[in-house]
């Protein structure tokens, strides 16, 4: 037996139990909208095969050892990936819930990338928000995508049944990689970046290094833009109070304003800074429950080059 799979053997003898996990769901009952309205029309996925479809899919989530088996079902391949890789978009299925076309700013995108600009999605998972632009009339030779591993970039090809005429670029990359291929082919070549559920992975100095980063991938010039999402906390501590160079740091409208102009400062730009506080809600309902009482919300903004 290869090192990988008694790796994983090993975990998932040992007792790993995925439901102390707050953001794992055990099934998934429905396919939320627009994803299911996607799945059918770009895809061509029947509306009654659309579940069974998604499921099958996630048994190929990536995990060491290959060891996934055709014939098992979908959910405990998904429970053995989630082994290895407990992400909440795997636990929750979060990946089925798209962000783009939610931002007040969804006609000037598609405007801009119809004229042929670029758009570059950072921390895209199975690349969802590509799919979605393409459906809506976006040349995918105008659309790039990055991500830690190449299995994300191969399931969301089986996801969307697209492989073979989808041509958005995929790049494996880590965002903190002065050398990785992000930096080479994309240095101040992209107008349009997409951080959802990106940046609140980090504390505020490594947030601070992403932001240099996507500023580096821009465009540098007036009216580059970043848009996304993320969890927002209700009275977030200082910048440099210590509690600020931990894990996570989760912004408030003032702080991430506060951000960016540290941003500016240290790259020489200007930005605006546009906020929209939301209340978790539908596809969001594994968000509301799990941080139930933390004094989070949803934070949408969008960020433009002065």
């Amino acid at each position: 037996m290869a090192k990988a799979e008694s790796d994983l053997k090993s975990i998932l003898d040992g007792g790993f139990d995925p439901h102390k996990f707050a953001w794992y769901e055990p099934e998934l009952i429905e396919v939320p909208e627009p994803a299911k309205s996607l799945l059918e029309k770009y895809s061509k996925i029947p509306s009654e095969q659309v579940v069974d479809h998604v499921k099958k899919v996630v048994s190929h989530f990536p995990f060491y050892g290959g060891i996934a088996h055709a014939n098992q079902d979908g959910m405990i391949q998904r429970d053995r990936a989630f082994a290895v890789f407990p992400y909440p978009c795997i636990g929750s299925f979060r990946f089925l819930d798209l962000s783009i076309p939610q931002s007040p700013l969804y006609p000037e995108i598609l405007d801009r990338l119809k004229s042929g600009q670029k758009l570059l999605d950072v921390g895209c998972a199975v690349g969802q928000e590509l799919r979605q632009l393409v459906f809506d009339g976006v040349p995918s030779e105008n659309l790039y995508a990055s991500d830690l591993r190449q299995d994300f970039y191969d399931i969301g090809y089986d996801l969307f049944n697209d492989h073979d005429h989808l041509e958005a670029q995929f790049i494996v990359a880590d965002i903190f990689d002065d050398n990785s291929d992000l930096v080479k082919n994309l240095t101040h070549k992209i107008d349009i970046v997409n951080a959802a559920s990106f940046f609140h992975l980090f504390n505020w100095n490594q947030q601070l290094l992403v932001a240099k980063r996507l500023v580096g991938l821009l465009q540098d010039k007036t009216g580059s833009l970043l848009i996304g999402r993320q969890i927002g906390l209700v009275n977030p501590p200082p910048p440099e109070d210590k509690e600020a160079a931990g894990k996570h740091y989760r912004h408030d409208p003032a702080t991430w304003k506060k951000f960016w102009e540290q941003v500016g400062c240290e790259t020489g730009t200007k930005w605006e800074v546009e906020t929209r506080m939301e209340k978790w809600a539908g596809a969001d309902k594994m968000m509301k429950d799990y941080h139930e009482g933390m004094d989070t919300f949803k934070l949408r903004f969008s960020v433009r080059r002065l």
